[in-house]
């Protein structure tokens, strides 16, 4: 999906999906009262505690907290961006979707380069299908068993041998230079009598498209097939607007829904490996994109699994990448296994030799990464002396030390305490004094503190009722003036809290819901998503004499009294202005009720722009 949406289309797609429709589509929700119920689908229970409310059109999971609207709920169950959710949402009431053109801060027209490269990958496909001088491709293909529907699948291509096969292209299809040279397709010759300016970066190569996870075409990746070529074998895009080779991974958009299903992932080197995976059945392959496994990959993992099966090269330089990315999905809270292929093969030489039931066995035996670890070490030290088990031991901590999961750790220190024939202590000894230096270290070097992410922040009980008030605020305009006279967003002190208020005042405004709005914000959209829906959810007062303005009211006296108590302490602590100190005693008395009350609040308003 490319471009930007109008307002009236996003709009459009939320009123033709009612959100216990498509809920509905995915599993079973009972209907309780004016609310739906159903077992949550996020977190494992028996009792039901996921509710649909349909007057609102939001979702809430009163267990686990997960909770948005219908945009929300199709990107977290079927684990993609808000962009791919507004296609999967479209397709689905059969709307057109309707873009602005896409550009970004550099006026660079995302949208065009977005179509070259589909367009650059049919015309490859076409040259492999049709031009005498890709039979080597073709006899390539054929080697390795990858002609046909998989070919097909992954929109193989082959680029001629030419200087200018593109150049010729894009002058028939009307395509500029200059975006050619944005799409990282043609390079700028740097000979001044050459006899073309410009000329293909791709030459003689089998092509591999890269997508991204909208199953967009936004680089390639192309294989050498002279045996002469001194080039890299594999070249792929320079990176551009739309490539990222850190975030990028070979596979995903067709590997996604099938990791969601399963939480596991089995990561490979390459791209044939993972073609030949998917070809086999193993639909959750997906591989880095020419550069080492990074955080930006397993962060993007992390959406969709918690587990992963590294299938890696078994030599040397495979085993040790193994363990090195190992840490990297340790530190995202991942469950890790690693497999052991024979010595001399990758996934598709093993599943082309043995086939798939085997490839799985190999699966099913992943080791653990201390299993794994261990057993290389022990081919590489003297594990029968001393300092060898002190090497092997050191290694094998170092690796557990990236875990953030107590339960992992220990799991782990038991098991390399079996395999080592040590203490358990002794191993947890080592690694607490590992950790403490590691500590240390970091804050010699730490120049500033750590911003605290919002789920990690308490949220006092008074701004959560607030919210719970506020999120009424289109059947209760009269709370805004309220909110807007006596109370300074920059009191609320939890940052969620100060976003829903916030994206309620602007939800009166301007008409749009209030889970648009958060979604938009930079800060942890996912959490200011889930926290709205809970307070939208959260039952209301039933009593008689309940009014939401004067709950609101109520509020705001409250937060005042609290900020002006934390003034009166930090006063009595400096013991300096007593006068100031009894001033605060006596509007904290008169910030009891709200006729006089309001009062005081103004006039401490007034005092504080004063100061600014």
């Amino acid at each position: 999906m490319t471009g930007i949406l109008s307002k009236r289309i996003l709009e459009d797609i939320r009123s033709s999906n009612d959100i216990a429709d498509v809920i509905g589509s995915y599993f079973t929700i009972k209907r309780s009262g004016s609310s739906f119920k159903a077992i949550c689908p996020f977190h494992k229970e028996k009792t039901p505690s996921f509710h649909v409310n349909l007057q609102r059109q939001i979702y809430h999971c009163f267990g686990c907290g997960a909770g948005g609207d219908v945009f929300e709920f199709v990107m977290k169950y079927e684990g993609v961006d808000f962009p791919m959710a507004v296609k999967l949402l479209a397709q689905r009431a059969g709307i057109t979707l309707d873009f602005e053109e896409s550009t970004d801060e550099k006026g660079t027209d995302k949208t065009s380069l977005y179509k070259i490269h589909e367009e650059v990958a049919r015309f490859y496909q076409r040259c492999l299908r049709q031009m005498k001088s890709a039979s080597a491709a073709r006899e390539y293909l054929q080697e390795r068993a990858l002609s046909g529907e998989i070919a097909e699948e992954f929109i193989l291509g082959y680029a001629p041998d030419r200087w200018d096969s593109i150049l010729k292209w894009a002058e028939k299809s009307k395509y500029k230079t200059a975006l050619l040279e944005q799409a990282g397709l043609i390079l700028k010759s740097n000979k001044p009598n050459a006899s073309l300016k410009y000329y293909d970066r791709f030459r003689n190569r089998l092509m591999f498209p890269i997508w991204d996870q909208q199953g967009r075409i936004i680089a390639f990746s192309a294989r050498a097939l002279d045996a002469k070529d001194k080039s890299a074998k594999y070249i792929n895009s320079p990176e551009t607007v739309l490539f990222k080779k850190s975030k990028m991974l070979y596979g995903l958009d067709k590997a996604r829904r099938h990791i969601v299903e399963s939480r596991q992932v089995i990561l490979c080197e390459g791209q044939i490996d993972v073609i030949r995976c998917h070809q086999a059945g193993f639909k959750t392959a997906v591989a880095s994109q020419g550069t080492a496994f990074t955080e930006d990959h397993a962060l993007i993992l992390k959406r969709y699994a918690d587990s992963v099966c590294i299938v890696f090269d078994p030599d040397k330089a495979g085993q040790d990448a193994a363990v090195k990315t190992t840490t990297i999905f340790m530190m995202s809270d991942f469950a890790v296994r690693i497999a052991q292929l024979p010595r001399g093969e990758d996934p598709d030489s093993f599943i082309r030799k043995q086939g798939a039931e085997a490839f799985r066995k190999i699966i099913d035996r992943a080791l653990s990464a201390v299993s794994f670890q261990i057993e290389i070490l022990a081919q590489r030290e003297k594990n029968d002396t001393e300092i060898g088990v002190m090497r092997i031991a050191r290694s094998v901590l170092e690796t557990i030390s990236f875990s953030t999961n107590s339960v992992q750790k220990a799991k782990l220190i038991q098991e390399a305490a079996e395999r080592l024939n040590l203490p358990a202590s002794a191993l947890n000894d080592d690694l607490s004094q590992m950790l403490r230096k590691r500590k240390n270290r970091s804050n010699d070097h730490a120049d500033t503190e750590s911003k605290p992410t919002l789920n990690e922040q308490a949220i006092p009980a008074e701004e959560t009722a607030l919210c719970e008030h506020m999120v009424h605020i289109s059947d209760h305009p009269e709370l805004a003036p309220v909110i807007k006279k006596y109370l300074p967003l920059s009191m609320l002190e939890n940052t969620i809290c100060r976003a829903v208020v916030k994206a309620c005042l602007t939800s009166l405004e301007n008409g749009r819901s209030i889970q648009d709005i958060v979604r938009e914000y930079d800060e942890s959209p996912e959490d200011l998503q889930r926290f709205a829906a809970k307070v939208q959810m959260a039952p209301t007062k039933t009593r008689a004499e309940f009014v939401r303005l004067d709950s609101v009211k109520d509020i705001i006296l409250k937060l005042w009294r609290n900020k002006l108590k934390k003034q009166r302490s930090e006063l009595d602590k400096q013991k300096i202005n007593e006068n100031q100190q009894h001033q605060i005693t006596c509007d904290l008395n008169t910030l009891k009720h709200w006729t006089d009350g309001s009062a005081v609040i103004e006039m401490h308003i007034q005092e504080e722009n004063a100061h600014q």
